[in-house]
Protein backbone atom coordinates (compact mmCIF):
# COMPACT_ATOMS: atom_id res chain seq x y z
CA UNK A 1 0.00 0.00 0.00
CA UNK A 2 1.00 3.33 -0.89
CA UNK A 3 1.35 6.44 2.32
CA UNK A 4 0.16 9.67 1.78
CA UNK A 5 0.86 12.62 4.28
CA UNK A 6 -1.80 15.00 4.27
CA UNK A 7 -1.88 18.61 6.21
CA UNK A 8 -4.42 18.96 8.35
CA UNK A 9 -6.27 22.58 9.28
CA UNK A 10 -7.36 23.06 12.86
CA UNK A 11 -10.00 25.08 14.51
CA UNK A 12 -11.18 25.21 17.96
CA UNK A 13 -15.12 25.50 17.42
CA UNK A 14 -16.23 28.25 20.21
CA UNK A 15 -19.96 27.15 20.62
CA UNK A 16 -19.06 23.86 20.74
CA UNK A 17 -15.80 23.29 22.28
CA UNK A 18 -14.89 20.70 19.90
CA UNK A 19 -11.88 20.37 17.54
CA UNK A 20 -12.12 20.59 13.74
CA UNK A 21 -10.26 19.36 11.01
CA UNK A 22 -9.84 19.26 7.00
CA UNK A 23 -7.75 18.74 4.73
CA UNK A 24 -7.35 21.55 2.62
CA UNK A 25 -8.38 21.32 -1.12
CA UNK A 26 -9.91 17.49 -0.33
CA UNK A 27 -13.58 18.25 -0.97
CA UNK A 28 -15.75 16.08 1.94
CA UNK A 29 -12.65 15.44 4.24
CA UNK A 30 -13.73 17.28 7.27
CA UNK A 31 -14.10 15.99 10.64
CA UNK A 32 -14.55 16.92 14.40
CA UNK A 33 -13.23 15.67 18.17
CA UNK A 34 -13.09 16.56 21.69
CA UNK A 35 -9.35 16.26 21.75
CA UNK A 36 -6.93 16.42 19.39
CA UNK A 37 -6.43 12.91 20.03
CA UNK A 38 -10.05 12.11 18.86
CA UNK A 39 -9.84 14.39 16.15
CA UNK A 40 -6.78 12.60 14.20
CA UNK A 41 -7.82 9.45 14.90
CA UNK A 42 -11.29 10.09 13.09
CA UNK A 43 -9.48 12.34 10.27
CA UNK A 44 -7.37 9.45 9.61
CA UNK A 45 -10.74 7.54 9.09
CA UNK A 46 -12.23 10.02 6.74
CA UNK A 47 -8.98 10.75 4.75
CA UNK A 48 -8.72 6.82 4.42
CA UNK A 49 -12.78 7.21 3.21
CA UNK A 50 -11.76 10.27 0.55
CA UNK A 51 -8.69 8.44 -0.52
CA UNK A 52 -10.80 5.10 -1.17
CA UNK A 53 -13.83 7.69 -2.90
CA UNK A 54 -11.42 9.06 -5.00
CA UNK A 55 -9.83 6.63 -6.89
CA UNK A 56 -13.56 5.55 -7.60
CA UNK A 57 -13.94 8.41 -9.43
CA UNK A 58 -9.97 9.17 -10.54
CA UNK A 59 -9.73 12.16 -8.10
CA UNK A 60 -6.64 14.19 -8.32
CA UNK A 61 -5.26 14.83 -4.92
CA UNK A 62 -4.61 18.25 -3.48
CA UNK A 63 -0.50 20.05 -3.38
CA UNK A 64 -0.58 21.98 -0.02
CA UNK A 65 1.18 25.03 -0.99
CA UNK A 66 1.30 27.04 2.47
CA UNK A 67 -1.02 28.67 4.75
CA UNK A 68 -0.83 32.53 5.16
CA UNK A 69 -1.80 35.51 7.24
CA UNK A 70 -3.60 39.10 6.17
CA UNK A 71 -4.72 41.68 8.11
CA UNK A 72 -7.83 43.43 7.22
CA UNK A 73 -9.52 46.44 8.86
CA UNK A 74 -13.28 45.91 9.50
Amino acid sequence: MKKYNFTVVIEKDPDTNLYVGEVPGFAGCHTQGETLDELMQNMKEVIELCLETGKEHKIKLPQFVGIQQIEVTA
